[in-house]
């Protein structure tokens, strides 16, 4: 095939083989840029992103979409505008009490703590595309229907907002099935990393766009431009994504061959099945779900309670918010995606061990914060938690490669948990006092940062587990 032949030559040139346990391998030297595999990574990045900006939508949109000049009203709809939003808008406010904010920035934790294990188990089983993909629709229909069930009442607007947690929790833990079939180890970080990233960069641009989205055409435009633009990519995901190497039909030979021959002692049988006692019983596993709950313990402080935060203390337009907002965010994305390429580069020069690799970029945790300070140490923190992405995060690909999308879907339900629970506990220390609960709020989530740190450190394993080798009949 000539274009394969062509393809080829952008990327990779073969180096000299490696011994590597007793076995030797061609490695070659990849230029990545040009390779099918670092496009399938940017293609789960922007999947990712467009999930996250409609998942976290409601969280900038809301500020615009509650009346506080007249919370004592008892009517579902005002005709009040909120107070800096333009006056040729035209779009509606809502009488929603803090309780019913809450419950409605919860209900798509709801749907996606449901889905996502399961969602994990057959993205193992089916590959990643199709599940990924249909969620993606499925979710991106949804988004473009919720300013039209807010307006119908509020429990057509939890209905929509539980089905489209439904569909993202299955989305979230479909991506990473990707990556044992398309990642060989010395580039896994950086792959992974790649779309992990998205989930970061699509926070960034909800928040830094919500803003002016909101004062300028107004909130609904929010799911409008972030649901229509989700039906578009999801046909071009469903034409340019494929599973495994094996059925992509533009990958040059070379690369197939060097996917394939570098992954070839962690193929995935055709009879996936899954050693769930084994698994509950491995300290490597919890090593992944307690640092994730305390991780997000951290970061939905961070991220969904900042617009917040910036809102009650500072008293910001919606631009100045989002844009502020947004800092903690993008310092983030720059931290992973360095962090990722740091991280595999200490592995491909061989100057530390892959578990001291993982613990390195576990090892992070966030300062005081104190209200005259909030967006630099936010910044700081911020940046430090994204390198866990290149430690425990990535780390289910290490120790058991064939059951990664699982293992990972394990630990998105542990954030949900966290992510559920977080918001209660702020709110019952803000409600106690303003500025002081602020304060109490990121002492705690400091404190229950450095109790994930120390449990990785203590128990995190990368040596693939004895449960995930895969057994091979011998036949005479």
């Amino acid at each position: 095939m000539d274009s394969s032949d062509n393809a080829s030559s952008c990327v990779m040139e073969n180096t000299n083989p490696q011994e590597e346990d007793g076995r030797k391998q061609q490695h070659p030297k990849v230029k990545s840029f040009c390779s099918v595999r670092y496009g399938v990574a940017i293609m789960v990045h922007f999947c990712s992103l467009i999930t996250t900006t409609q998942f976290s939508s409601l969280n900038i949109a809301i500020i615009a979409m509650v009346n506080h000049t007249d919370q004592s009203s008892q009517s579902n709809v005002s005709t009040k505008r909120y107070p800096g939003a333009t006056a040729d808008t035209g779009v509606p406010v809502y009488d929603w009490n803090p309780e019913i904010q809450g419950l409605l920035l919860s209900a798509m934790l709801y749907g996606s703590f449901i889905t996502t294990i399961p969602g994990g188990y057959f993205s193992g089983v089916l590959g990643g595309k199709k599940i990924a993909g249909l969620s993606l629709l499925l979710s991106s229909v949804l988004s473009l229907l919720i300013p039209l069930a807010a307006d119908s009442g509020l429990p057509y607007l939890f209905l929509v907002r539980i089905v489209q947690g439904l569909a993202q929790g299955m989305n979230f833990s479909a991506l990473p099935a990707f990556w044992p079939r398309w990642a060989p180890p010395l580039e896994r970080t950086q792959l992974s990393n790649i779309g992990l990233s998205g989930a970061v960069m699509g926070t960034f641009t909800v928040v830094i766009a919500g803003g002016f989205l909101c004062e300028s055409p107004g909130w609904p435009s929010i799911f409008y431009i972030f649901g229509g633009i989700g039906c578009v990519y999801s046909v071009i995901w469903f034409s340019l994504v494929f599973d495994d190497p094996m059925k992509h039909p533009f990958i040059s030979d070379s690369e197939r061959e060097y996917i394939i021959s570098s992954l070839a002692e962690q193929a995935t049988s055709p009879n996936w099945s899954l050693p769930f006692k084994a698994m509950m019983k491995t300290l490597a596993i919890w090593a992944i779900i307690i640092p994730a709950i305390c991780r997000v313990w951290l970061i939905s402080n961070l991220t969904t309670s900042l617009p917040t935060l910036l809102d009650n203390m500072f008293d910001l337009n919606f631009g100045k918010n989002g844009f502020l907002s947004a800092l903690p965010l993008i310092t983030s994305w720059i931290s992973m995606t360095l962090g990722s390429k740091i991280a595999d580069f200490l592995l491909s020069k061989k100057i530390l061990r892959l578990i001291t690799v993982r613990k390195l970029f576990t090892f992070v945790a966030i300062p005081y914060v104190g209200s005259t300070t909030a967006v630099t140490f936010m910044i700081l923190a911020s940046s430090a938690s994204a390198l866990c992405y290149s430690g425990f995060i990535v780390s289910p690909l290490d120790f058991a490669p064939r059951y990664a999308s699982f293992i990972m879907s394990l630990g998105t339900t542990a954030m949900w948990i966290s992510g559920l629970i977080s918001p209660f506990i702020t709110g019952y220390f803000i409600n106690q006092d303003n500025t002081t609960g602020w304060k109490n709020v990121f002492f705690l989530s400091s404190a229950i940062n450095v109790l994930g740190m120390i449990f990785y450190l203590i128990f995190g394993q990368t040596d693939i587990q004895n449960w995930a080798k895969e057994q091979r009949l011998t036949r005479f």
